[in-house]
């Protein structure tokens, strides 16, 4: 990861200019970071979904049970001061183009991330650990219903 504490010793006002003196200092919790990055990153186009494993379950029940976004714990982040870096697991949809939706998929987290924290993005790692294909969940659910009992991968 990159270094993205500021150096200085003195409190800065993260998000915003430091207009006529010292009115408070605002303090963004990686978590804020992490939600706005997961949801930039669920409306780009050719992405399946954010996180792998346990991670992407356990999001899927919150996101089910309590409506709440889980990109806390599939995004991970680093915040400094002024500056911010974010690391990022995604499956994507078989035929999209990779290497332009991680340029579409940085190009939204940088701008959402900006608009509304203030934060400079200054690394977005994207890690692509599987291409999803649309037949594969159809298949998972005859399965799991089906009555074959052999576990035969051929039908």
């Amino acid at each position: 990861m990159v270094d993205i504490e500021s150096g200085s010793k003195t409190p800065s006002t993260t998000g915003g200019s430091d207009r006529g003196g010292a009115r408070g200092r605002t303090t963004i919790a990686d978590g804020v970071v992490a939600t706005i990055a997961g949801i930039a990153i669920r409306e780009t186009d050719g992405v399946h979904s954010v996180g792998k494993g346990a991670s992407r379950a356990l999001g899927a029940v919150t996101g089910r049970v309590s409506g709440s976004s889980s990109s806390g714990r599939t995004v991970k982040v680093e915040v400094g001061e002024k500056q911010t870096a974010i690391d990022v697991d995604v499956e994507v949809e078989y035929g999209v183009p990779i290497h332009e939706l991680a340029d579409r998929i940085r190009s939204n987290v940088v701008d959402a991330v900006e608009t509304m924290t203030g934060l400079e993005v200054v690394e977005i790692n994207i890690n692509v650990f599987d291409v999803h294909i649309p037949d594969d969940d159809d298949d998972d659910d005859e399965d799991e219903g089906g009555g074959s009992g052999g576990g035969s991968r051929v039908r």
